[in-house]
């Protein structure tokens, strides 16, 4: 939380381009780091059968903020100029630096130190990488239609740019509560329930395809495309922290900020591949179509290590 405030402090005073990268890159580094170890914290506080729904709260904060933090960074941005945003967001992690002092547990059983070699050795397990190529293609499918969602709900569905922020905003709803439900039901079987959550997700996204150019239809779509598209974080990140426990027990902070990587990745190919298929012949309204195929890359990864490890 230091670093992310020092990120955030240097990006609202940078004088220069280079700067604003550089305190953009000191800001990412606390980013994998803090929902690593978050959701590893938050697993580590209630029994076994419950981690998947601990992980899921902890995750709901951030989609919370997504439904919340964009709107308002817009508005602050638009009325005060882009340094007011970086400096609220400061302001906003100084209050989590002393919320994380003041309200997480002191007693939490901590594992020795790893040497970097036995870091290392999470990356040569077969199922641990599985896992991590689960989640990014699973979970970056939707970004191919969700990084040009406002303009694919403009240009073909129709909305205007004010009722396209109403929309956007209903849709974070749907991804809040998705998360929670993902979690509830991926307590026990992360594996099992990682595959209803991507098949019906690859249907939705196929669905949109075709409902995309009629607005009610598009908006029904796009609020079962909201509920899947955060549905399955809690289940990945609990999936990778069970192959750590089972192959390599005290690498499972390693692992779950892999993960966390993986989340990432995920997002950057949704996002490039989403770009390839919006500039080519196939055009905007082919990005839902495209996501579903990755999609569906996730759920036969996800098939194949399922009947692996019955997890």
């Amino acid at each position: 939380m230091v670093l992310f405030i020092i990120g955030n402090g240097l990006a609202a005073i940078a004088p220069s381009f280079e700067l604003l990268l550089l305190s953009r890159v000191v800001t990412g580094f606390a980013h994998g780091v803090f929902f690593s170890i978050g959701s590893t914290i938050a697993a580590s506080l209630v029994p076994k059968d419950k981690r998947a729904t601990a992980i899921s709260i902890m995750f709901a904060g951030l989609t919370v903020a997504i439904v919340t933090g964009v709107p308002l960074g817009t508005y602050i941005g638009q009325n005060f100029g882009w340094r007011a945003t970086f400096i609220g967001v400061a302001l906003l992690g100084l209050v989590g630096a002393i919320a994380s002092l003041a309200l997480v547990p002191k007693n939490i059983k901590q594992s020795a130190p790893l040497r970097l070699i036995d870091q290392l050795k999470v990356i040569k397990n077969p199922s641990i990488l599985l896992v991590l190529a689960i989640t990014a293609f699973g979970y970056g499918g939707t970004f191919v239609t969700f990084t040009y969602l406002t303009p694919l709900l403009e240009e073909v569905t129709g909305f205007s740019s004010n009722m396209t922020s109403v929309f956007l905003l209903i849709y974070g709803i749907a991804i809040a509560i998705g998360n929670i439900i993902g979690g509830k039901v991926s307590n026990n079987k992360p594996g099992k329930a990682l595959l209803v959550m991507f098949a019906l997700q690859a249907i939705v996204l196929f669905v949109l395809y075709f409902t995309a150019s009629s607005q009610i239809f598009a908006i029904i779509t796009l609020f079962f495309m909201g509920i899947l598209a955060f549905s399955n974080v809690p289940a990945l990140q609990l999936y990778v922290v069970k192959m750590a426990e089972k192959y390599l027990p005290g690498t499972e902070d390693v692992a779950s900020a892999l993960n966390i990587a993986a989340f990432n990745v995920g997002i950057a190919i949704g996002a490039y591949v989403g770009g390839m298929v919006v500039e080519s012949s196939l055009g905007i309204e082919a990005t839902p179509w495209v996501g579903g195929i990755l999609v569906i890359v996730g759920f036969l990864l996800t098939l194949v290590l399922f009947k692996r490890e019955k997890i």
